[in-house]
């Protein structure tokens, strides 16, 4: 496909739409022929509206610049759409944390991102379904990257803002380093192939990629196309020394180890009794509180510009 067939639309997160580096870059790709459409959102739900209508509309691209809060409204737009109709999903990361932008190895500052989505093959990739309920209630929504529920949740969830862009990264660790004294587990019923298991967990994720919480790697193994979902599951503990004996386990993510066990399956749901708490489970940035969930994996379901050394992608057998 010629440039002059491929129709790119940006959906900008509002906060950034005044950001003067992403103002210079797409006057830089105009000039250089890329065709451009622009549409900046104005409240919750706009990305995604916006996204579902980019077939209508003669996309054949539509690039989510925000953080992975804006990525993944974009993407559960795009996947309103039938899967013939999608449009190529690109990423400029403007976020504090940009944890799937980091891990595929897509630039980080919009000029080269936007230049790199004119020049990136569109790689089919895995989408991960999100069925989620409380009070009788349930909704469903898609993610690329990792959600995180238990306490995990709750370090994305309750860390400032403001805190989140100033430290980076390093802001999810410093609010986990001060939460996990006065930790929480969370009990919950898991099935997953022919198994079940009750447990109280300190936390859950779920990968399709590798990393969440700026930065925290916690599906090391996780591929975006092998029809596959990563499983963190760490188990409460009650001493210091049973926390070091974790943070060792963590190292090296055992199949079954004593606190953390990973393993990869296609579904996995997660019930709780009348008398258990709701977990906190993130889905979009934010943590909302769930009696049940189920995580299931839509094999090859969109399209996304990545490296073609990207290390995500089963044809790249690197860890």
């Amino acid at each position: 496909m010629t440039d002059s067939q491929q129709h790119y639309l940006l959906i900008i997160n509002g906060k950034s739409a005044g950001n003067p580096a992403l103002r210079e870059a797409v006057n830089e790709q105009r000039q250089a022929g890329m065709l451009i459409t622009v549409r900046a959102t104005w409240e919750g739900g706009d990305a995604a509206d916006i996204a579902e209508q980019s077939h209508a509309m003669g996309m054949t691209h539509v690039i989510a610049c925000g953080g992975d809060g804006t990525v993944s409204e974009v993407m559960n737009g795009l996947m309103r759409l039938p899967h013939d109709r999608r449009p190529a999903l690109g990423i400029v990361p403007l976020g504090s944390a940009n944890d799937f932008a980091t891990s595929v190895g897509l630039p980080l500052e919009p000029g080269a991102a936007l230049a790199a989505a004119r020049e990136l093959s569109a790689y089919p990739i895995d989408v991960v379904r999100v069925t989620a309920g409380s009070g009788g209630e349930s909704a469903t929504s898609y993610y690329i990257n990792m959600t995180t529920g238990g306490f995990g949740a709750e370090v994305t969830s309750s860390t400032p803002k403001t805190l989140k862009r100033l430290l980076g990264g390093g802001a999810y660790s410093l609010m986990g380093a001060l939460k996990a004294w006065r930790h929480r587990s969370y009990r919950g019923t898991l099935h997953w192939d022919e198994k079940e298991e009750s447990a109280s967990l300190l936390l859950l994720a779920l990968g399709n990629g590798r990393q969440s919480g700026g930065g925290q790697v916690l599906g090391p193994r996780a591929k975006l196309d092998d029809g596959r979902l990563d499983v963190l599951l760490v188990k409460d503990f009650r001493s210091v020394t049973e926390l070091t004996k974790l943070i060792s386990e963590l190292q090296s993510f055992p199949y079954d180890g004593r606190f953390v066990r990973y393993f990869t399956t296609t579904q996995l749901t997660v019930t709780t009794q009348e008398n258990d708490s709701p977990w906190p489970l993130t889905l979009d940035g934010e943590a909302r509180y769930y009696d049940q969930f189920c995580a299931e994996v839509v094999p090859l379901a969109l399209r996304v510009l990545l490296p073609e050394e990207c290390p995500l992608l089963s044809s790249n057998n690197r860890p």
